[in-house]
Formats: structure tokens, C-alpha cells, sequence
């Protein structure tokens, strides 16, 4: 068996009217989301599928340089190959990798778990993520909702300003009760501007929070500043969860080594791929920290990851996030439907639990309607205004670039 084609489709699911999200020195517009699927071709017409990087920069790699390697290529021995390319090609080429193994797995009749290390356990812990720059009392009720089905934890973005930001967690916590992780999704807090958080706000914060339990502060302070989030760690006030935005392997690596996180957060599939990974869980297996993953984009992209989690025990690899969006009638934030779309099933979850199947491959079946259903529309997906300095900064899929002109996409 041979590789004969490697595709990348750029997808869109836009909103029906923009949405306008008031936070504390600025509001976010969102417009739509945007989705990658990737589907790798065999000689004989067996097809592997992979979540790639949302933006064109990466469709482009994949599209006239990946490709190209690939196709010829035995993708049982994909272990072997050598791409070359700097650290952002590479970052695209092991999101190509995960569809490679997803053929080779399907070809050998066996889960891609068991080609990626061998699976301990069939199930991993999801983490019910949603809630963004809402009331107090708005974030409460979802924060319920997503907990009454079934859920163990819920994660939510604050941006209201300190104290409306304390309150929302007191009101989280009487919502849900005392079993329910509340995860704080703080990357907003250094992004505000003039009003962005200082250090001493973020840890009086961290101590007036305490009597409600959070289960982490992610990102509260910017996360280059690996010294900032130890210093917050160090308090004992709350725990601190950081690592989706590291550009590369000896980021992570200082983030653990340093000792400045709690939860060790990596989003696989577009930071770095399955081996990459497995190198981050066994650092911080070694530093006895936790992982969780990021996921912040299409139910491919949350099986995908269970498969390269369940091959490591619960107490190293223990969380998986599950983003819960609105799509038709669910409880959630913003409707990103071909985030379900493109799964002809949905996947099963049990007691907050997603059960990841022993069937060839990842187990499920792509529905490739989506590539005609959901086609793809340029620009940003989101837009920022902030008040002081006045400042509009659009963001786009690409992870490189944090933030980029919205007029010039530079």
C-alpha cells in the first residue's frame, strides 16, 4: 500500500450575525470558525483523516510541499520518515502525520492507540469547555447546564474585570455545587490593554478565589513569562495551568523543569504531533505534574488526542477538553456546527467520560460533506477592540501569529 494523495480542506462555519462579546477595556467580535480536514489516500482507496491547523498559511504547506513528500510513501513506516522544513512546517506536517497513522491503522486493523504507544485504558476524563466574557449570573446557569450533562468540570473565560470576575466564580460554584471543577480560562486578563491585569490583581485575585475552589487559573498572566506563573504557583493560592501557547519543545520543557505549572497543557495537533507529545507527558511524568490537553477545535480533533492519551495513566495525561459549543439547541457557547459535522456520529461519552473505541483507526467515520456543506471564507474569525490604547487586532487560526492587522492580515 502506497500513499497516492494527501488533501487539505480549509472549512467554514459561520455565524448567522456577528457576535458581540463586552469585556473589561474592549469587546470581542466573532464571526465565524474556521476547520481544517485533512484526508490522506491510499493506492487501493483506503483513507485516513487527521484535524490540521485552520488557516491557509498551513493548507498551502500541506497542499505543495507535504503532499508531494508523502505520496509513494509506505505509510506503515511513517515512524521512518524525515521530513525537513523550520519549526512551523514541521508543526503542519505532524498534524498531516495523525491522518498517516489513522491509514496505516486502518490498513492493519487495529486502533491508532496501539500503533502511538498502546492504550492503558479505554476512556479519558472531558472537561465541559465554554463560557466567554458573560454576566455573573450567565456564566452560573452555564455552568449548571454543562455540568447537568454530565460533565466533572467546566472551563469558562473571565474578562469583566476583578471584581465581577470574583463574583462570577462565587456564583459558578452555588450553581454547580462542590463536586465540579471550575476551570478559569484567564488568557484575557494580559490582553486588555491598559486594563489588563497586573500581577499583584491577578494574585489578590487568585487568594480572594480560594474559598470557591477553582481547579486551575490558566494563562493569567502572558505566557512567555514562565517566571510570573511559578511566582503565582508559589503562593499555593490556586493552580496554574499553562502551555498552548509554546512555540516550541524547549518551551514546554522549561514550563516543567521550571516548575511553574501545575497542568502542562499542549494542543497536539497543531503544536507538535503525537511523538512531540509523548515527550511532554513523559517530562512531566518526571517532574510528577499533570497533563491536560487543549482542544479547541472539531470532535476529529478531541478522538484524535483520547487515542495518544489513553496510552498514559490517568494521573499523568488526566484531562481532555471537550469544547461545547451551541449547535443546534445544546448548551454552550457560540454555534460551530461542523465541529459535529464532521463526524457522522456522535462520539460516546459516559459519566463524563469519552469512551474511545477499539475499532481500526480512530474509530469513527468522517463525513465528507462537510468539504461542499462548509465552504471555506477568508479572514479573521475574531476581532478585538480595545479601548486604551484604542486598538483593533483581528486573530486569525494561525498560532504563529497571536495577533494580526485586521485590514493588512499582517
Amino acid at each position: 500500500m502506497k500513499i497516492s494523495k494527501v488533501e487539505a480542506f480549509l472549512l467554514t462555519s459561520p455565524l448567522d450575525e456577528p457576535l458581540l462579546l463586552p469585556f473589561y477595556g474592549g469587546e470581542r467580535t466573532i464571526l465565524k470558525r474556521d476547520a481544517m480536514l485533512i484526508r490522506v489516500t491510499a493506492d487501493n482507496g483506503l483513507k485516513g483523516y487527521g484535524p490540521g491547523p485552520a488557516h491557509e498559511r498551513a493548507a498551502r504547506e500541506i497542499n505543495k510541499t507535504i503532499a508531494p513528500f508523502l505520496e509513494g510513501r509506505d505509510p506503515s513506516q511513517w515512524k521512518t520518515f524525515d521530513f525537513p522544513g523550520e519549526i512551523e512546517l514541521q508543526k503542519t506536517y505532524r498534524a498531516v502525520e495523525v491522518a498517516v497513522i489513522d491509514l496505516a491503522a486502518r490498513f492493519e486493523g487495529a486502533p491508532v492507540s496501539e500503533l502511538v504507544g498502546g492504550r492503558k485504558r479505554d476512556r479519558i476524563k472531558l472537561y465541559g469547555s465554554a463560557g466567554m466574557y458573560m454576566s455573573p449570573d450567565e456564566y452560573a446557569a452555564e455552568a449548571k447546564a454543562i455540568a447537568d450533562l454530565g460533565f466533572t468540570a467546566y472551563k469558562m473565560r473571565p474578562a469583566r474585570g476583578p471584581e465581577k470576575d470574583l463574583e462570577t466564580i462565587a456564583k459558578m460554584r452555588e450553581a454547580v455545587g462542590p463536586d465540579v471543577g471550575l476551570m478559569i480560562d484567564a488568557h484575557a486578563w494580559w490582553r486588555m490593554g491598559d486594563k489588563s491585569y497586573s500581577q499583584e490583581t491577578v494574585e489578590q485575585l487568585a487568594r480572594d478565589a480560594q474559598p470557591y475552589k477553582p481547579y486551575w487559573f490558566e494563562e493569567p498572566v502572558p505566557p512567555d513569562n514562565h517566571a510570573a506563573l511559578k511566582h503565582l504557583r508559589d503562593t499555593g493560592s490556586v493552580p496554574v495551568a499553562s502551555g498552548e501557547h509554546e512555540f516550541d519543545e524547549p518551551g514546554f520543557m522549561d514550563l516543567i523543569d521550571t516548575g511553574s505549572v501545575d497542568f502542562v497543557q499542549m494542543d497536539v495537533c497543531c503544536q507538535g504531533g503525537f511523538e512531540m507529545g509523548r515527550r511532554v507527558f513523559e517530562a512531566t511524568a518526571r517532574k510528577k505534574l499533570r497533563f491536560a490537553f487543549h482542544c479547541w477545535g472539531t470532535m476529529l480533533e478531541v478522538i484524535a488526542a483520547a487515542h495518544l492519551g489513553i496510552c498514559w495513566d490517568a494521573d499523568v495525561v488526566e484531562w481532555l477538553e471537550y469544547p461545547c459549543h451551541a449547535n443546534r439547541g445544546k448548551p454552550g457557547m457560540y454555534p460551530f456546527l461542523v465541529a459535529d459535522d464532521v463526524l457522522k456520529d456522535p462520539l460516546p461519552i459516559e459519566n463524563g467520560d469519552l469512551v474511545v473505541s477499539n475499532e481500526p483507526g480512530l474509530g469513527i467515520t468522517v463525513d465528507e460533506s462537510v468539504i461542499e456543506r462548509y465552504p471555506y471564507q477568508p479572514g479573521p474569525w475574531s476581532i478585538f477592540k480595545i479601548d486604551s490604547p484604542p486598538e483593533t487586532l483581528a486573530v486569525s487560526g494561525d498560532h504563529s501569529v497571536l495577533w494580526v492587522d485586521p485590514e493588512s492580515g499582517e
